[in-house]
């Protein structure tokens, strides 16, 4: 019931894509947003207790409508399917990274800069086509892994439970686990426990990524070896994975430095190619679509 619930939660995503009003992900932002502001403290204790909060009461509530449909198979499926679409996030992902294509294309690029916050929270101020191009491909890489195949995976091991569980920490991790005066001690937490649920995703979601690389042209023992070679230079322990890994299938140059809120952080030098291009960056959209595919047909497999 869970890979034909998976399947299903798939599909809705790739037809409808996200809700425009009233998304579930946006209000628990909003309900943990309120609450952060009530017991915010410059403490890690209080932060743990925080994001425990969060995540065990999405979790909680994907545990007991589970248990509501042990005995009734098909509304299993149904709720499985509703939790896998509420969680996923491939055909938004794939529409922004279409949409800043067509703002570069146009040279439009004062529009691309204001497109570029729908993907991530890099400052995009000064950027030129070039850096956002790149910018763009980045995200489309990491999100991959955090809004396609993590959660996939999570719903395969641990039903809707790790399908609520999962988005939560992840969602608490963009909003108070960036290394802010404010949030470096009360969101580390939320950012240790993104980074240990993101472990085998990200390395799944690299793995996956270079098999599919032919899609887009590419070699996937060349992706490979980029893979093994240079994730471990970007600071993050789980997005240089999939990073590495698409800056080798599409034979493209990833990394450098970056500046998010005047913090700038050097991201390392992933793949051996020139700096992607718009082409490259419709290029990672495909291959985006792809590696989501693999990744349902693996977690469909794992359910079973």
């Amino acid at each position: 019931m869970t890979a034909l619930g998976l399947v299903a939660g798939y599909a809705l995503d790739a037809a409808l894509g996200d809700p425009r009003r009233g998304h579930p992900v946006a209000l628990f932002g909003r309900a943990a947003k309120a609450l952060e502001q009530r017991v915010w403290a410059d403490s890690r204790a209080r932060g743990a207790a925080y994001a425990a909060t969060c995540v065990g009461a999405a979790a909680g509530l994907g545990a007991l409508a589970q248990a509501a449909t042990r005995r009734r198979p098909a509304a299993r499926v149904a709720v499985t399917a509703l939790a896998t679409w509420t969680v996923l996030g491939g055909r938004g992902l794939a529409n922004e990274g279409e949409a800043m294509a067509v703002r570069l294309e146009s040279g439009d690029v004062p529009a691309a800069r204001q497109r570029l916050g729908h993907l991530c929270g890099r400052d995009a101020s000064v950027l030129d086509d070039k850096d956002l191009a790149r910018a763009a491909t980045e995200s489309i890489a990491e999100n991959t892994s955090d809004a396609v195949v993590a959660p996939l995976l999570w719903g395969a091991v641990a039903g809707v439970p790790g399908l609520l569980g999962y988005r939560a920490l992840n969602t608490l991790d963009a909003m108070v686990g960036h290394r802010t005066p404010r949030f470096e001690r009360f969101g580390w937490a939320a950012a240790r426990g993104d980074d240990l649920a993101n472990l085998v995703p990200a390395r799944a979601g690299a793995l996956i990524t270079a098999l599919c690389a032919r899609v887009v042209g590419g070699r996937p023992g060349r992706s490979l070896r980029v893979w093994r070679r240079d994730a471990g230079q970007h600071p993050s322990p789980n997005a240089g994975q999939i990073e590495a890994a698409f800056a080798g299938a599409l034979d493209v140059r990833l990394g450098g430095v970056n500046s998010y809120g005047g913090r700038t952080e050097d991201r390392g030098t992933l793949g051996d190619g020139p700096a992607p291009g718009v082409a490259d960056l419709r290029r990672a959209v495909r291959l985006s679509r792809a590696a989501g595919l693999a990744a349902l047909a693996l977690a469909a497999v794992v359910a079973r």
